[in-house]
């Protein structure tokens, strides 16, 4: 017994529209509903070779027809005996030697679709309950996830705990459906009039498991995406990355709760609306912010500017004078200006002469140690710096683009004494 395939893709075509009886998807379905029972079509008139027409059995010659994006399951006393994946419409016949008639493979089922077959298919005839599912095969929207309190984790990039409340959802498929059929669902799911099965539901108590056990990884999954080199370790990346951060929350769930090998779910794609640090955490992003701005290349411009203004003050408000102590300062200049030197007016050397007149033409003869104290100045002081040099140091600074044109002509004046 089993499902013949009667056409393949789109249900519009014209062998389905000459059946007059068949079961299809109910209208009316939200997009988060995961499991549902087929519905009946048509006037059951003309019913031709299904002639038992029982309630709760899949009589010989009925007719399904099978959406894109969604797959079948054929359930007999609570055990699957059919799966069909590919959309089309079949055919019921109990002529067929196995009731898998129809097993479509697809890109979106999991590798072990053919294992939990092997391990759930019901061997010989039904002989009581016979049902029909349809099981979404598309991806899943609206499982939403969120923190009352912070969650906290290690991370490499800022070398401390974070700590941080997130709220966002996530998309889930069903990747393998007969897993998710016997592992998971309730059984009130898969009898007969059973409701939809439908993750959003707040009284679904299996969906609310599911949005337990996401908040209860979350920790590991920020750990896990924080402190993956490939992900260039900034938590900063999250929200703009939703495929990496899906991968390493799916990663997280699946070592705490196997959804993809005890369920057949995976996660795919997530949202994350907020993540709001606590006082710490923000206290360390920001200096790590002011860190990496005064980084690198970054770092060298910074110095370049400042070099620039502190010539441009020193030109403005003190010509050489300012220039000597910023050279002194900061080492820039290259020791434009020597300033252990004494400053001296002009017509004086030394600063105060020996042996001056006194009135009436004599000299008063210095007193003892005197002439010791004024000499020890004259004789540290060095030789006065070439012009012509520190005119060359200020173009070469011209040249870099550390001072300006103004300040060049400012220092170069006086440098010549101008």
């Amino acid at each position: 017994m089993g499902f013949i395939q009667a056409f393949k893709g789109a249900v519009g075509g014209m062998l389905a529209d000459q059946w007059k009886d068949f079961l299809t998807v109910p209208n009316g379905l939200s997009q988060t509903a995961a499991l549902f029972p087929a519905v009946p079509q048509g006037t059951n008139a003309g019913r031709g070779s299904n002639t038992r027409g029982s309630e709760n059995v899949i009589s010989n010659g009925s007719k399904i027809l099978v959406p894109q994006g969604y797959g079948l399951i054929t359930v007999v006393d609570g055990r699957a005996t059919g799966l069909i994946t590919e959309a089309g419409g079949y055919e019921f016949t109990d002529s067929s030697p196995d009731a898998r008639s129809v097993f479509a493979g697809d890109e979106m089922l999991a590798s072990t679709v053919g294992t939990s077959w092997e391990r759930f298919k019901f061997g010989g005839r039904p002989s009581s309950q016979q049902l029909a599912f349809y099981v979404s095969l598309k991806e899943i929207p609206n499982n939403r996830f969120g923190t009352q309190s912070e969650i906290y984790w290690d991370d490499a990039y800022l070398n401390a705990q974070v700590g941080a409340v997130c709220r966002g959802s996530y998309t889930l498929r069903i990747i393998d459906p007969l897993l998710f059929v016997h592992n998971f669902v309730p059984a009130t799911f898969i009898s007969a009039g059973a409701p939809v099965f439908d993750f959003s539901d707040q009284d679904n108590d299996a969906g609310n498991q599911l949005f337990r056990e996401v908040v209860g990884s979350l920790a590991q999954a920020f750990s896990r995406y924080t402190n993956d080199p490939d992900k260039g370790n900034r938590i900063s990346k999250i929200q703009g990355d939703s495929v990496g951060f899906a991968q390493s929350l799916s990663a997280a769930v699946e070592e705490g709760y196997r959804w993809s090998s005890d369920r057949g779910l995976a996660i795919v794609k997530t949202a994350i609306v907020s993540i709001e640090y606590d006082q710490n955490t923000r206290e360390l992003l920001n200096d790590v912010q002011k860190a990496d701005a005064l980084s690198g290349a970054r770092s060298q411009s910074f110095m370049n500017q400042a070099a620039a203004r502190g010539v441009q003050s020193a030109g403005e408000t003190g010509g050489g004078a300012g220039l000597a102590m910023f050279g002194a300062g900061m080492g820039a200049a290259g020791g434009m200006v020597n300033p252990a030197q004494p400053w001296s007016p002009p017509g004086q050397q030394g600063g105060q002469q020996q042996g001056a007149p006194q009135q009436g033409g004599q000299q008063q003869a210095p007193q003892q140690g005197e002439g010791q104290q004024q000499a020890a100045p004259q004789q540290a002081a060095p030789a006065q710096e070439d012009p012509v040099a520190k005119l060359a140091q200020y173009k070469q600074m011209l040249e870099q683009g550390l001072i300006s044109e103004e300040d060049y002509e400012a220092a170069k004046k006086a440098a010549l004494g101008l």
